[in-house]
């Protein structure tokens, strides 16, 4: 790996990592509908000088109804999930459950496109779930004194992530990767608005809240997908997806420097068996790579690929 794509990951490990913060911050003063339709908004206009540039209708031609639908899956709906559970998870410890992402993606595939799982794969999903398992022990709680409806907004959303990356790969395969992105966030803020507009904040969010709001839009979600796509051109999807391993890590680093939240040893064990099943899954190690140097020379006009890591 070269250094430029070295800086590239570890960029977009610390953006999407620093998503949890912002929503965390944010998402108590304007609610969760508000604000994902914010950082949808504000992603889509981030990407709308690049989609410019492309033949924009002829992109969309035949592909409206499923670029929405990867809209819902990919942005709508977990980011709401996201924002619901937050209201009680800490940033750090909702990106760690944010990396299960993989193994949701790998049961669908098999599910949906009959992708046959290896047995190693097999393993990674146990190994995976096994750390799931060491995170929730004891807090599946419900009502006032628990979070489990948090954790399971959250396995809610990872989950639609992982239908969305199968949805991408069955139906948007021959769509520009960048008209994909941009297409779904633009959908994602249409279907968002009338919810946002029906439980918009009485009073307006602070100074704080807004510039989250702000920052969670233009940098953790529409130049993350620029440097995310980036990335798969150089590298290719495999070596992209190994930036699951380092969110987790920044997530629980911003909590900790900015919001003064703790990092506990289960936290630590559970994050390292997760990512253990997520190499396994993902087949980053146990299986033979299939290929590293000819993805990252892959023509400009990247494809829509899975988006197995996705910008949260």
């Amino acid at each position: 790996m070269k250094r430029r794509d070295l800086v590239d990951l570890l960029m977009l490990a610390a953006l999407w990592g620093g998503s949890f913060l912002f929503i965390r911050v944010a998402v108590a003063p304007f609610g969760a509908f508000p604000l994902m339709f914010l950082r949808t908004a504000i992603g889509a206009l981030v990407l709308l000088p690049l989609l410019l540039r492309t033949r924009l209708r002829d992109g969309l031609r035949g592909h409206v109804g499923h670029i929405a639908l990867v809209g819902v899956l990919n942005s709508a709906l977990p980011f709401v999930l996201y924002g619901y559970a937050m209201l009680r998870l800490s940033a750090g410890y909702s990106s760690i459950l944010n990396a299960t992402v993989p193994f949701w993606s790998a049961l669908v595939a098999f599910v949906w496109l009959g992708q046959r799982l290896s047995r190693l794969r097999v393993l990674g999903l146990l190994v995976g779930f096994a750390g799931v398992l060491v995170l929730v022990w004891g807090r599946l709680r419900l009502g006032d004194e628990g979070v489990g409806l948090s954790i399971a907004a959250i396995f809610g959303a990872t989950l639609s992530y992982g239908i969305a990356s199968v949805a991408t790969k069955r139906y948007l395969s021959d769509v520009d990767a960048m008209l994909g992105a941009g297409g779904s966030l633009l959908f994602a803020a249409l279907i968002l608005s009338p919810f946002a507009a029906f439980t918009w904040p009485e009073h307006s969010p602070g100074a704080s809240a807004w510039l989250s709001a702000v920052l969670l839009g233009v940098f953790c979600t529409g130049f993350a997908y620029v440097v995310f796509f980036r990335l798969i051109e150089r590298i290719g999807s495999v070596g992209a997806v190994t930036v699951t391993f380092l969110v987790p890590a920044f997530g629980m680093l911003w909590g900790a420097l900015l919001l003064g939240e703790s990092i506990t040893v289960a936290m630590i064990a559970g994050t390292a068996i997760i990512l253990v099943g997520t190499a396994l899954t993902t087949g980053l190690i146990g299986e033979r790579k299939a290929t590293s140097t000819g993805a990252a020379r892959s023509p400009r006009r990247t494809r829509a690929a899975p988006a197995d890591s996705p910008p949260d």
